[in-house]
């Protein structure tokens, strides 16, 4: 009878976490750390305790903070793992997508329809694109992530120190941090003006992975400000401002106030998802267009506008809207 393989396993590993790493989030930093380990077992350990901190359970938003000692427990390399590898058109795609780099940072026009990172049986996203297009640099990092079907501005880090500073940017409320806005085409004709929208969410993440999100008191608070920009009888052009950065917080909050918004499968309308799919949208209509914040050593404020791709911008001709992007910058 042939012997019964047992899937290999690492002992409990023990880690110091270092002043550089110190305010990064653990589930973010585990992600990182465990690489070749399925994001899904990531969170898995996390949620039963598996990860200590100092001795004690931690939630997966903990942020580290130097001198704190994490216990990771032995794990199971016996799930497959991604083996594919970017295409070179892939690799060109990215390449031809910087929209700003500097020693510090690369910004990208992230296309719709790419993940930001492998997992959840996506053998690769644009953070494992661009370590094999820019295999020279000795770091590089999400600062934030984009859902896989939005498009537009996404930041990399290519220092610690960046890393550190973005974050700490982000944790900030309002464009005092990280001034984010979005091109969002919704259902229906907006009339009501400039709104401010308040209104928590709270998320889920189902067994399978996926994640829900809802308003509820519970939840966490969530800002964004809504602008018209055009309107027609069928849909309205819209800049959402994210003063906070919940996971689908314009989408959720567009359809809160009954505007969801066009190719959203998730949150949206079905009847006005198949009248935007026959002015030939395939996609999500949410665009990161626009980023500003300030970085230090040496001291820059940094603004990068990102274009609409053509599959976009030929759907808002074919609904008699048009518009200069330059004309929103305020």
């Amino acid at each position: 009878m042939p012997e019964l393989l047992k899937p290999p396993t690492n002992p409990v590993e023990w880690i110091d976490v270092e002043p550089d790493v110190a305010g990064q989030r653990i589930d973010n930093f585990l992600l990182t750390y465990l690489k070749g380990v399925p994001r899904s077992q990531v969170y898995r350990i996390l949620r039963r305790g598996e990860v200590r901190v100092n001795k004690g359970r931690i939630k997966p938003h903990y942020r580290l903070q130097a001198g704190d000692r994490v216990r990771i427990p032995p794990l199971s390399r016996s799930e497959p793992q991604p083996s594919g590898q970017p295409s070179n058109k892939t690799l060109e795609r990215l390449e031809s997508a910087v929209l700003y780099e500097d020693a510090r940072i690369i910004i990208l026009n992230k296309p719709s329809g790419m993940a930001v990172h492998g997992g959840s049986g996506l053998s690769y996203g644009v953070i494992e694109a661009v370590r094999a297009w820019r295999s020279e640099l000795t770091f590089v990092e999400l600062v934030h992530r984009l859902d896989r079907d939005t498009s537009g501005c996404l930041v990399l880090a290519k220092t610690r120190a960046a890393l550190r500073q973005l974050h700490s940017l982000l944790r900030e409320e309002g464009s005092a941090g990280i001034d984010k806005r979005y091109l969002a085409l919704v259902q229906g004709s907006w009339r009501a003006g400039k709104r401010d929208v308040n209104l928590p969410l709270h998320k889920n993440v189902l067994s399978s992975g996926e994640r829900r999100v809802k308003v509820s008191r519970e939840g966490k608070a969530s800002l964004s400000v809504f602008r018209p920009i055009v309107a027609t009888s069928l849909a309205s052009l819209m800049e959402i401002q994210l003063l906070t950065g919940r996971t689908h917080q314009a989408r959720v909050h567009a359809a809160q106030l009954n505007f969801p918004i066009a190719g959203d499968d998730k949150y949206g309308e079905e009847v006005f998802n198949r009248q935007l799919r026959e002015q030939g949208l395939k996609r999500l209509f949410l665009h990161a267009w626009r980023l500003e914040f300030s970085l230090q050593d040496p001291h820059q404020t940094i603004s990068v506008c990102a274009p609409l791709d053509e599959q976009l911008q030929q759907v808002l001709q074919r609904l008699g809207i048009s518009f200069d992007i330059t004309g929103l910058i305020q």
